[in-house]
């Protein structure tokens, strides 16, 4: 067969192949399966709960840390004695000073009054000499070292006090949901 003779044929085959009748168009082509679009809800609902779940982690970890749930650097056996003290005037902010410290491993022993509700600041009184227990208390509920005073007294059988102020939104238990 000559070279010219198969370009004719395959010219005509592919000619032929031109007309031949189209498959008929499916009516269901333009509509979606409808496990597909089930999946793709499901991709996305799970999507939003991993978003989620990552603001919270990056929330919990790095614009709040975490308290320690234990007290730290406190041998086995010792208690650190504490008095809880409202100094702001707010309903149920020494309550939840005293709940968040007890969650905490510290023995709340008595919660009162303050003398006066028009404490600025919240204090760690340390009673006993002990600075190390006021500050773990300090550091425990986000008061800042500058607010821990030392006022000895014999008449107290506690080892801290806690003066809540009116700073009371800024520390950890008010974070927590403690105080509305």
């Amino acid at each position: 067969m000559s070279p010219v003779f198969l370009l004719q044929e395959h010219a005509s085959f592919s000619m032929s192949e031109r007309n031949l009748p189209k498959a008929p168009v499916s009516r269901t082509a333009g509509r979606r399966d409808p496990r597909d679009t089930a999946l793709n809800l499901l991709i996305a609902a799970l999507a939003i709960v991993v978003g989620y779940l990552g603001y919270s982690l990056f929330a919990r970890h790095v614009t709040q840390p975490p308290v320690d749930p234990m007290r730290s650097g406190v041998a086995p056996g010792e208690i650190i004695q504490i008095d809880v003290l409202n100094g702001c005037g707010v309903n149920g902010a020494a309550t939840a000073f005293t709940s968040f410290l007890r969650a905490r491993g510290y023995d709340v022993v008595e919660m009162r009054n303050y003398k006066a509700f028009d404490v600025e600041q919240s204090l760690v009184i340390d009673r006993t000499g002990t600075r190390k227990n006021a500050e773990k208390v300090a550091s425990a509920l986000g008061i800042r070292k500058e607010n821990i005073l030392q006022q000895l007294n014999q008449d107290y059988y506690v080892d801290v006090s806690v003066v809540i102020g009116k700073d009371y939104n800024s520390l950890k238990p008010s974070h927590e949901g403690g105080i509305h």
